[in-house]
């Protein structure tokens, strides 16, 4: 029997850790949370002062009957739950749940599972951090105090199933606001006046935009003014006004951090927030980045001058940045975390292609470049700024010539990849002849703000200060899956329910919805954790107001009904069009006329390409899970099925067969 026993959370773990440390030490996981608040009620029992009432969570009594005879053999404990306050809180039950005592239990955390990471943890071992534990018990009482508290009245007022929460009723009402300032939006006419400059000499032309006057900018709002600036200039000279030279630096990206990995991995992999998550924690658990749920930029020193070593010999000197990433924050940062990075910059993404599935390879690729390039020197740009006059008003042209690459040899940002074609000047001087120009003007409308992505909404809820990293993607999830939000290709949408269900939070519960008060309890949880707030104080604080807004929606609130989308499917049987309806599965088709007629159909998702073995069309379907396939509509007779949707080539194939 080993002398020692360390629990970490995830059964993938175990392997990791298990082959860094000898045959004194025994790894198991514990599958997570091993006690938790009872589902069938609040848990939080508000006439003893907040007291939560924890319960072995149901189908983890043979985990526990297993920790307890490990443990009870071993002489110390080592506690090796996630670096963070709901990992801190996991190994206090497991402490609690074991019986274990003070001296025979520690604490350790690793921000990567590495060999030096891991045995660096077992040197410095602590008691638990009761200030971390008790800063997650808040949150929990929190949300389960408004969870529990308000989902009733929706019950009562709209419908059964439905579910109020501290931030996902925050995060609603910002994707309501959004869709309300789109519908609300009013169009303005505006005009651009472009200029195609013919150079003697010159093979290009220069692309150049009406700017106004030397002393004022100049909008162009109708046609009216159009014609009136084109007339003044019709057949008049143009002439160069001035020519201005620069250098323009592009700063090498920061490091990832869980919201900007959410946004980057939407932008570029076309990843969810919940795939993200889910395939970063493979790879952490694999060993292959650090710890995934932080805020912080730092780089541990060790990590840096790995990466100045990297990239000297395979970049050069002239690439190896020296000077620390730094950003300033929003709120309080959780410094002992570090960035996303990968836990060995020479193993490089070439070297796991055969290593890692698909998802897994792409996800360690963006962070490897990212996390290269945020160690790379700034790449360099000669800016020529050129002035054409005509007349009194000014044409402005920009080209760019990219003198160093620096950190963009590895990685090139997402603003970089939307910009304009850039002119192309050679050695231009002031008098350089004008040979032809050609005018032209072009009506545009004012554009409403964008409606919410995945990765646009956890950007503003991170400016905001609503939430932390551990709960953008489930508080997307979770408004997803009640259906208050849609979404249609990127965009969140709001649906009727999630309007009806944001207006009755809007007016009895005011300040629940209020981005303001949800920042300042992310504040005052920060300060449970730093040791500066009792926990159970911020919970008498809040309640009572909680309550009264309780008890007066109660009695005031009206009944309302949400109508169901219509379809444009005809039942079958009784000839009315049928409705979408949402069932534990997803949606489905049913007959407006139930009881009457209870007729349903599923809705069938067709991918848009062909079966590549029968031609027939693929259908979108989903595992009892919740996890997309795409299998063959022909299906018994096909069984073709594929996690990922077959290529345009594939199609081809097909179409010819």
């Amino acid at each position: 029997m080993a002398k020692n026993l360390v629990i970490v959370e995830s059964p993938a773990k175990v392997k990791t850790v298990k082959k860094y440390l000898g045959k004194n030490y025994e790894v198991v996981a514990s599958k997570g949370h091993v006690r938790d608040l009872p589902k069938s009620t609040m848990g939080i029992d508000v006439e003893n002062d907040f007291e939560p009432k924890y319960i072995t969570i149901r189908g983890k009594g043979e985990t526990l009957s297993e920790l307890k005879r490990l443990s009870k053999d071993a002489d110390k404990v080592y506690l090796a739950t996630d670096p963070d306050r709901e990992g801190e809180a996991i190994s206090w039950h497991l402490s609690q749940a074991l019986n274990l005592e003070p001296k025979k239990q520690a604490r350790i955390t690793f921000n990567e599972i590495t060999k030096t990471a891991v045995a660096n943890s077992l040197k410095n071992s602590r008691d638990l951090d009761m200030d971390l534990v008790d800063a997650q018990q808040a949150r929990r009482a929190l949300d389960r105090l408004v969870g529990y508290g308000i989902s009733p009245i929706l019950w009562e007022k709209v419908k059964r199933g439905l579910s109020a929460g501290r931030v996902q009723s925050v995060a609603l009402r910002m994707v309501c606001e959004r869709d309300a300032q789109i519908d609300a939006f009013v169009p303005e006419e505006y005009w651009n006046l472009d200029a195609e400059v013919h150079i003697k000499g010159e093979k290009k032309v220069i692309n150049a935009r009406f700017y106004g006057t030397r002393e004022d900018k100049i909008d162009i709002h109708t046609k009216e003014e159009l014609d009136k600036i084109l007339k003044d200039i019709d057949g008049k000279e143009m002439s160069i006004d001035s020519i201005k030279k620069t250098e323009r630096i592009k700063k090498a990206p920061l490091p990832f951090v869980t919201s900007t990995l959410q946004q980057e991995a939407s932008r570029v992999l076309n990843f969810s927030t919940q795939k993200t998550m889910r395939v970063a924690q493979t790879l952490y658990e694999g060993g292959y980045i650090t710890y995934l749920r932080t805020d912080s930029i730092r780089v541990s020193d060790e990590a840096v001058a790995s990466a100045k070593g990297f990239i000297n010999e395979h970049y050069g000197p002239e690439y190896v940045s020296h000077v620390q990433s730094s950003a300033s924050g929003k709120g309080k940062v959780q410094d002992a975390h570090e960035a996303i990075r990968p836990t060995d910059i020479n193993v490089t993404p070439e070297t796991m292609k055969t290593k890692l599935d698909r998802e897994s390879f792409r996800l360690y690729q963006l962070i490897w470049k990212r996390f290269t390039a945020s160690r790379m020197t700034n790449a360099k740009y000669d800016v020529t700024a050129i002035n054409f006059a005509v007349n009194g008003y000014i044409f402005k042209a920009t080209a760019s010539k990219q003198t160093f690459d620096g950190f963009m040899s590895v990685y090139t940002p997402g603003d970089d990849e939307k910009e304009e074609k850039n002119n192309v000047v050679s050695n231009l001087t002031m008098d350089a002849v004008i040979e032809d120009v050609k005018y032209d003007g072009v009506q545009h409308f004012t554009q409403p703000p964008a409606h919410f992505t995945e990765a646009s909404l956890v950007k503003a809820m991170e400016e905001l200060g609503i939430g932390r990293p551990s709960t953008y993607s489930p508080t997307i999830t979770t408004i997803l899956a009640r259906h208050y939000v849609r979404k249609e290709k990127k965009n969140i949408l709001v649906t009727e329910l999630g309007k009806v269900v944001n207006d009755i939070m809007v007016t009895a519960f005011p300040e629940i919805v209020d981005v303001q008060f949800t920042a300042n309890v992310e504040a005052k949880l920060d300060g449970i954790e730093e040791g500066n707030t009792e926990w159970k104080e911020v919970l008498r604080e809040f309640y009572p107001g909680l309550k009264e807004s309780i008890d007066e929606a109660r009695s005031k609130l009206e009944r309302i009904k949400v109508k169901d989308e219509v379809s444009d499917v005809i039942c079958e049987k009784c000839g009315r069009n049928m409705v979408i309806k949402f069932g534990p599965h997803g949606k489905f088709l049913a007959c407006p006329g139930f009881p009457e007629c209870r007729n349903t159909q599923s809705i069938i998702e067709k991918a848009g390409v062909k079966c590549p073995e029968c031609g027939k069309e693929l259908i979108i379907r989903k595992t009892k899970k919740g996890r997309r396939y795409y299998g063959c509509e022909g299906y018994p007779e096909c069984n073709y099925m594929s996690w990922v949707k077959p290529s345009p080539a594939d199609k081809k194939k097909a179409e010819k067969e």
